[in-house]
């Protein structure tokens, strides 16, 4: 029995009543003060833990400042705020106790752009790469080059005043911040922008909450000028907090409040709009590789590469280079990054030059070559090789593997995991290779296994110390590791924190700010935000408040997972190993990476979301001394021993309101396309599906269950049975009243119809399996022939495909036999079923284990299905009936000869191709294999990248789902769509293909039937 969770931590009447006030004031967005909300919050993508009290979800200035004019008086002046944007940060800059400000959700809208004065004006929600590929068009580019860009924002650049790739050239966020619209803590909206420090005065002499501020900080400034200048190091990834010295100019002849602004993490503040000044995209770009024998040669060899004029030299060492060779994120750069014979890449420095004319290019790159090939000659600075690119979009592909370097550590085997905590170090470039040796060797005494990438152009490292921090002793470690890093970075004229702002490590403040510039620090927070009350305990704190710092000791997710059982963890590891990296929020519509995260923007609905409930979802069971593993095996392998009274009752509670968190959890669940593609895009690989079945399958031993589960966990069943009588039931199925029942009843909509004449039919029995077929070929006949392993999508409702595909094979040669129909258990495992799963997935090894035997190859049509041999069945079957393979139809094709295959379609015709999204994910190279195909047959085949369809097996036809099914198609599949004729026009997967055949009144083919239905 699982438990019934009933100690909602539910928020206050205080809390409850101020949300009510904001409403009734005109607020228009959400507030949200669940659990399960709440939680997605308590995390980014540091270590650390801080449940706030809710979060809301403004939509426009007006909203934000509703909400703070509203908290500025009684009774809710004891209320706290965090403004929290796209949450990547690594030091726990956007968590509070308070009520988050959520600005990502809604305040995306890039507001007004000037390309003649080159500048663009946004809301704080817009991300980075949304930005840029808004300015394409016009071309310009906003500079700061993050890791995060796919899901960072704008605001949480400006708060963080991050930095990233190209810095030395481009410099950091607040280099680029032309003025802020700004909401101080009692609603009061300000306006910076540089002007001059005449004008500055004047402004500071009026009697208003504005002069208050600029009197302060004028006065901290500039009476303290010499002091700032030497007592910050000259650092191009500098980062004060409050950005003292930048304040003013050189001459002290302009003042920019918004400096002051940018970097303040909150504190002083909520960004909502920020003018920002772009740049020409240079028209010519190339990207050197150098391969290096050891990571310490490329490090030392870097200031030789800044020396060449490169706008940015970027470097990762062999942990992350080996890691991103088991990604999927390899098969895009692979060929672009190639393995130099006889020595093993230990470095790599990937040089960036841009240019304006091709002569400027050539220049600066014959030279940099040159002296790299004589290095290579006299086997000198390390440097084993080298490969230039050019092309724009293979650039991209090799920084898309660097950006993934963040998540790809996390993926580290072991429950050591390298974590963000003090890897942002920045030292002088030219103390790089020193600092990072004897960096090396404070880790090395600690015998700490850690991987290294970075900026090594400005100096900036990102080193990441593997710990467990549910070890209490490695949690110690942390502290005394921070501790030596601010040590040793003084010594080497750095700072602790080069990009990713304070957070908290905010401890280590008045240390390196020293007592005099600390104090004028408070006094601007004390100016700005006198009691407190935003992001607290980041920075600093007021002058006379007692409040303390946050510190790098805080609460930490750990805390709340070693409360759960070691071995349910380790069982449970596809969410437990979330490490916040975010990168299940990438923006990008064409991306396949969850779609349920991106047609709601609910972080929820994300792997990261899904992940963190059910981490919580576990401890929760086990402070209720429930043995998880236990039950589960029970509900699995044994009758359950809930009876059907007791699920009654449990509903008839829930139906009454008695809370359980559970339901905040499989609210979370049911948003889930079960895709997969988490699996294989997110760089942990959290494995939401998998975690996803078992929960259900919990979570209905205690609650009733929907009588549609029980119509798609029985279609494999059905699907064969019905299809002999298809000429009656299809028609009897496509009668409003029929329709209407099963919508109404079953909550199912737009039911496909099954093939007629059916799959048997259409097969002739010389090409049916049988025992006596087998035994009668010889070695040679078994040699050429191909098994095809049936599905219940393609067998029951697209036979012709299965009948194409048999053509296809006989065109090549080959002899195909079609096995019999034996349940796959998908739809099984995707509603929770797992003892009916489990009995399936043995029935079904065992057969194709036995298959196996005649070492004949074996495929399949569907990706989905074809997946869930390898992954699933893992899991569920015995591994005696595992030595089976079954690969896509598209795996055996490539191997296939050709050339004498012969299409009647005119030579040069263009087809597109829109693959599954699972297909797309987990088998990264099936466009390029399919565009090699078409491309022997003499024809061209784009393949577009596109996001999920909407339909993802029985999502798309329940009734719940329709508008977020169809507003998924609208995404990227609809334009594609749209943009191709009908007759060349082809889909891989079934429910893609149905999807739409639903929306678009037509029905793409499969590349194998197109290819059958052409040949000569």
């Amino acid at each position: 029995m699982i438990a019934n969770i009933s100690q909602q931590d539910t928020a206050n009447e205080l809390l409850n009543n101020y949300l009510n006030t904001i409403k009734q004031a005109g607020f228009v967005g959400e507030t949200d003060s669940s659990y399960a909300t709440r939680l997605i919050n308590a995390t980014d993508n540091s270590i650390y833990q801080n449940v706030p009290q809710a979060v809301i979800f403004p939509t426009c200035n007006k909203d934000i400042q509703t909400a703070l004019q509203c908290a500025s008086q009684d009774p809710f002046l004891s209320l706290t705020f965090g403004p929290r944007g796209g949450g990547t940060g690594t030091n726990g800059q956007s968590l509070t106790p308070g009520i988050v400000i959520d600005l990502s959700k809604h305040m995306r809208e890039i507001i007004e752009i000037n390309v003649e004065e080159k500048w663009v004006r946004v809301q704080a929600g817009v991300i980075k790469d949304q930005l840029n590929d808004y300015l394409k068009e016009f071309g310009y580019f906003f500079a700061p080059d993050l890791s995060t860009s796919n899901r960072a924002t704008i605001g949480g650049m400006i708060n963080t005043d991050a930095s990233g790739q190209g810095s030395l050239v481009y410099g950091k966020t607040s280099d680029h911040v032309l003025g802020l619209t700004t909401y101080l803590v009692d609603g009061t909206e300000l306006c910076t922008s540089k002007i001059a420090t005449d004008k500055a005065q004047v402004i500071a002499q009026q009697d208003n909450r504005t002069a208050q501020i600029y009197q302060q900080v004028l006065a901290s400034c500039k009476n303290n000028r010499h002091q700032i200048l030497s007592t910050f190091p000259r650092l191009n990834r500098f980062l004060t907090g409050y950005d003292l010295e930048n304040v003013f100019n050189d001459d002290l002849t302009t003042f920019d409040l918004s400096r002051i602004i940018t970097g303040s993490e909150g504190s002083l503040g909520v960004v909502t709009e920020a003018k920002l000044n772009i740049t020409p995209i240079a028209p010519y770009k190339t990207l050197i590789n150098i391969k290096y024998d050891s990571f310490d040669s490329a490090l030392r060899n870097s200031p030789f590469l800044v020396e060449a004029s490169a706008t940015s030299v970027e470097t990762v060492d062999s942990k992350v280079l080996n890691l991103a060779k088991e990604d999927i994120i390899w098969h895009s750069v692979s060929d672009l990054i190639t393995d130099v014979p006889g020595i093993e890449m230990q470095g790599l420095n990937m040089v960036e030059f841009n240019g304006e004319t091709a002569d400027e290019m050539d220049s600066k790159i014959s030279t940099l070559c040159r002296n790299l090939d004589n290095l290579i000659a006299n086997k000198e600075a390390g440097v084993i090789g080298y490969q230039l690119t050019n092309d724009k979009a293979d650039i991209l592909k090799i920084y898309a593997m660097r950006k993934k370097s963040v998540g790809l550590l996390g993926n580290t085997k072991g429950k050591q995991k390298p974590l963000a905590f003090a890897e942002d170090t920045a030292v002088p470039p030219e103390n790089l290779a020193d600092f990072i040796a004897e960096f090396r060797k404070l880790l090395d005494a600690h015998k700490l296994h850690y991987g290294m990438f970075g900026h090594v152009d400005a100096g900036v490292l990102h080193v990441r110390p593997a710990l467990d921090l549910c070890d209490p002793e490695q949690e110690k470690l942390l502290r005394l590791i921070s501790d030596q890093v601010v040590a040793l970075t003084a010594k080497y004229g750095g700072l602790m924190w080069g990009e990713h702002g304070k957070g908290y490590r905010s401890e280590y403040g008045p240390e390196f700010f020293g007592e005099q510039l600390f104090c004028e620090l408070r006094k601007i927070k004390t100016v700005f935000d006198k009691s407190n009350r935003l992001n607290p305990g980041k920075i600093c704190t007021p002058i006379e408040s007692e409040d303390s710092l946050v510190s790098v000791d805080d609460q930490k997710r750990s805390w709340f997972d070693k409360s759960i059982d070691v071995q349910v963890r380790d069982s449970f590891d596809n969410a437990m190993n979330c490490n916040g990296n975010g990168l299940c929020f990438n923006y990008d519509e064409t991306s396949p990476m969850c779609p349920s995260y991106k047609v709601t923007k609910d972080r929820r609905h994300s792997p990261k979301g899904r992940a963190t409930l059910i981490r919580e979802w576990l401890r929760l069971q086990s402070a209720a001394n429930i043995d998880i593993l236990n039950v589960e095996k029970q509900l699995i392998y044994k009758e359950n021993d809930i009876t059907w009274w007791e699920r009654f009752r449990n509903n008839q509670a829930k139906q009454q309101g008695q809370y359980d968190f559970s339901h905040e959890v499989k609210e979370s669940m049911d948003a889930c396309l079960a895709c997969k593609a988490c699996t294989t895009a997110c760089p942990i690989k959290v494995d939401v599906p998998s975690f996803r079945a078992r929960f259900l399958n919990l979570y209905y031993s205690k609650y009733n269950r929907p009588l549609k589960d029980f119509l798609v966990s029985n279609i494999e069943l059905m699907a064969p049975l019905l299809s002999k009588i298809a000429p009656i039931v299809n028609p009897i199925i496509s009668t409003k009243l029929v329709a209407g029942l099963i919508k109404h009843v079953f909550g199912y909509v737009d039911t496909p119809m099954l093939s007629t004449p059916s799959v048997q039919h259409r097969v002739d029995k010389q090409f049916q399996f049988s025992e006596a077929l087998i035994e009668s070929m010889t070695e040679e006949q078994k040699q050429n022939s191909v098994f095809i392993v049936q599905d219940p999508f393609t067998s029951y409702y697209e036979a012709e495909l299965v009948s194409s595909c048999i053509d296809v094979i006989q065109a090549l040669g080959k002899t195909p036999i079609l096995l019999p129909f034996i349940p796959n258990g998908k739809a099984q495992h995707v509603k929770g079923f797992l003892k009916e799963f489990s009995k399936t997935a043995q029935r079904s090894s065992e057969f194709l284990h036995n298959i196996a035997q005649y070492n004949i190859p074996m495929i399949g049509l569907d990706a989905s299905l074809v997946m869930v041999y390898r992954d699933e069945y893992k899991q569920f079957a015995s591994q005696e009936h595992l030595n089976f393979k079954v690969e896509l139809a598209y795996d055996w094709l490539r191997t296939q000869d050709w050339s004498k295959i012969v299409v009647n379609v005119e030579p040069g015709t263009e087809f597109t191709l829109l693959s599954h999204c699972t297909e797309t994910t987990a088998l990264p190279d099936s466009p390029k294999v399919w565009r090699e195909i078409f491309s022997q047959l003499g024809l061209n085949l784009k393949t577009p990248n596109t996001g999920c369809c909407g339909m993802a097996g029985t999502y798309g036809h329940e009734l719940e789902n329709q508008e977020n099914s169809y507003s998924l198609y609208q995404m990227s599949w609809q334009a594609n769509v749209k943009a191709t004729l009908k007759n060349n026009l082809l889909a891989t997967g079934f429910s893609c293909r149905s999807q739409v055949k639903r929306f678009d009144k037509q029905k793409p083919l499969h590349p194998i039937e197109f290819i059958a239905r052409s040949i000569n």
